[in-house]
């Protein structure tokens, strides 16, 4: 079952920014002739609309990238995308539990191996085929990416077009956590990883496809230079705790994205420091000494 996207993605001025209105859920929704998605009802302040798993042809079959919800229904939706093609795989970008949740339960009613980078973050998930930088798994090349997770990687297909997973939205910026389960510096490194790849579609995990590769990647890299810089600026001279910072950067935050706006900033304060701008003492932050 597939059906035409309800209006078409619009760009922002800012040149990076993509969005669309609420997609049909549980529709196969066509990207190209060999690439479709599916939306997951799990919209929210951290999801967009809601996870988008991909479905991407292949020689023999096709594979699923980030199956994402246990909904009954959206899992059924996935197996009807697939049409009369095997399912081959299911590969996930990171073990976020919005990409996670529905691999295992699809990956056993379908009998089919569950894949993800070697190295996983989740602590209960081991990936049934273990992939790594430059693997070629249906069709699919595999990309590391760390930044946003340590296990985050893309999938690129042969003729230029990148899954990105949650490191490249057009919708959002992405959450970028400290230490030990990300890293600014590995964002930032794996943005430069994707610029050099000279793809021409980005297809993220939430949101629209992305034509504007090269816009949206330096876009974004400058927004997140720009968002350090001010947080350096707004660093307040004496130090403080994490929390403090949060109180005296951020207000009116929408309900539910405390959490993240506290991760992010601990994630550029441990940058910060790497670069000598910023000290850690005890529980307190504080800026350097010219």
């Amino acid at each position: 079952m597939s059906a035409p996207l309800a209006n078409s993605p619009k760009t922002s001025r800012n040149g990076w920014r993509i969005s669309e209105p609420p997609p049909p859920y549980g529709v196969a929704l066509p990207q190209t002739p060999a690439i479709r998605r599916v939306v997951a009802n799990n919209p929210g302040p951290m999801t967009g609309n809601g996870t988008n798993s991909w479905l991407a042809d292949h020689d023999g079959g096709c594979v699923i990238i980030d199956p994402g919800s246990t909904d009954p229904a959206h899992l059924d939706a996935l197996v009807m995308a697939a049409g009369n093609l095997p399912v081959t795989h299911i590969i996930l970008t990171h073990t976020h539990a919005d990409h996670l949740a529905g691999a295992r339960p699809l990956g056993t009613r379908l009998g089919i191996p569950v894949c993800g980078f070697h190295a996983s973050a989740e602590a209960d998930f081991i990936p049934d085929i273990g992939l790594r930088d430059g693997d070629e798994i249906a069709g699919l090349r595999v990309l590391y990416t760390p930044g946003h997770a340590s296990d985050h990687i893309c999938l690129e297909t042969p003729d230029g077009i990148i899954f990105t997973g949650d490191h490249v939205m057009g919708w959002s910026t992405t959450m970028v956590p400290p230490a030990p389960h990300g890293s600014v510096q590995q964002f930032l490194d794996s943005m430069d990883y994707l610029l050099r790849r000279d793809s021409h579609l980005l297809l993220p995990a939430h949101g629209p496809a992305i034509p504007h590769v090269k816009a949206c990647i330096e876009g974004l890299v400058a927004h997140r230079r720009a968002r350090e810089d001010s947080i350096l600026a707004l660093l307040p001279p004496e130090p403080r705790t994490l929390d403090e910072i949060v109180d005296s950067m951020y207000h009116n935050l929408r309900p539910g994205l405390r959490r993240a706006a506290r991760l992010n900033l601990h994630a550029h304060l441990e940058k910060l420091a790497h670069d000598g701008h910023v000290i850690l003492d005890g529980d307190q932050w504080a800026k350097t000494m010219p």
